[in-house]
């Protein structure tokens, strides 16, 4: 099992200490690099920036959010930087919500699943060299009765991996069949199947497995042997991602824990939240939906996470790790690492 990091969507102030942190995940073994994007930075610039100062770690956008570019406009950006970083770019996309798409950026959030397929075929298009004459619900090109012509640009000399971050049943199908990667989140390895299953049907009908895609999923790690204010801190992001990334009608977060066995909290949180009530939204968190959703405890509880991740079946541990400076969230980080490969040597152990 790979370990990837993440650079949120709150403003980077720092940037130096970000390249630091990025050189050092890369020093420990980390595989993989995402950068968020919601309505502080973009998810490419911090990317670019890191390009030319790592030579190893994979570079992601996590995510470029669906409607806010055009197609073409993806496309050229993924073929920059898979140049800038020699092969280590991977384009992650979603859909983001209606929150970010309709308020921030003023696209309508209508037929997001359409969106997708149309700009992932756009993308190959555009990445592969073709002539890109496209006739498609959202996108035509060239503008039928305009001025412009198919056009085609030099075709990337290693293919771009696509990965989808997906929550919805369609979404985890279509993730399936046309792409190399899922970016999961709102994820319980014990409900794995739950996700797994959609993932699986959608690969079929590519004539794929699940095995040929990377499965990337994971949250925030805090090692500690005070577990009761570590579950009062994760209450905090988990009632923020169930009341408040969404809208009553689209809550994609919510309704991915609703799947897995929460239908009845995640209702209370979303209307708790969603009515000012954010304190009472919070403690109606039950403890054990923080500790499967977070890998937080001593060596061995974390350790025990760990495993149930490996063992469900994800190959991508994405990891938050905990810790007021860079030193510690360093620190926690080279103890993740140090645990998945313990756990993949006995793996290996066991499969000889």
């Amino acid at each position: 099992m790979r370990v990837a990091i993440g650079f949120h969507r709150t403003p980077i102030h720092d940037w130096k200490e970000l390249a630091t942190y990025a050189i050092e995940a890369e020093r420990l073994g980390v595989d993989q690099a995402w950068s968020a994007e919601a309505w502080a930075h973009d998810a490419l610039t911090p990317l670019a920036f890191l390009a030319p100062q790592t030579s190893t770690i994979k570079l992601g956008t996590g995510i470029f959010q669906i409607g806010t570019r055009t197609p073409a406009l993806v496309g050229m950006s993924s073929m920059a930087m898979q140049g800038a970083s020699d092969g280590r770019f991977i384009l992650g996309i979603g859909t983001s919500g209606p929150q970010v798409i309709e308020g921030w950026h003023g696209v309508h959030f209508d037929k997001p699943l359409k969106r997708t397929r149309e700009l992932i075929d756009i993308v190959r298009m555009v990445s592969r060299g073709q002539v890109v004459a496209y006739d498609g619900e959202f996108h035509q090109l060239p503008i039928e009765g305009g001025e412009g012509k198919a056009l085609r640009s030099e075709a990337t000399p290693v293919e771009i991996p696509i990965y989808l971050a997906a929550l919805g049943p369609k979404n985890l199908e279509m993730c399936g069949e046309l792409c190399e990667g899922w970016l999961g989140g709102s994820f319980i390895p014990e409900h794995a199947g739950i996700f797994f299953e959609h993932i699986a049907r959608g690969a079929a009908k590519a004539g794929k497995t699940l095995a040929d895609l990377d499965l990337a999923a994971g949250g925030g790690v805090e090692f500690t042997d005070d577990l009761g204010a570590a579950i009062e801190r994760g209450r905090r992001g988990l009632a923020f991602s169930l009341g408040a990334m969404g809208s009553m009608q689209h809550n994609f977060y919510n309704d991915a824990y609703s799947r897995q066995g929460w239908r009845d909290v995640c209702k209370q949180v979303q209307e708790l939240w969603l009515s000012g009530r954010r304190e009472e939204a919070r403690a109606a968190i039950p403890d054990e939906m923080v500790t499967a959703a977070r890998l937080i405890g001593d060596e061995s509880m974390v350790r025990d996470r760990i495993k149930a991740y490996r063992d469900c079946g994800i190959t991508t541990l994405r990891v938050d790790p905990a810790g007021n400076t860079l030193a510690q969230r360093l620190e926690t980080l080279g103890r993740v690492v140090d645990i998945v490969r313990d756990l993949d040597r006995e793996a290996a152990a066991v499969t000889v």
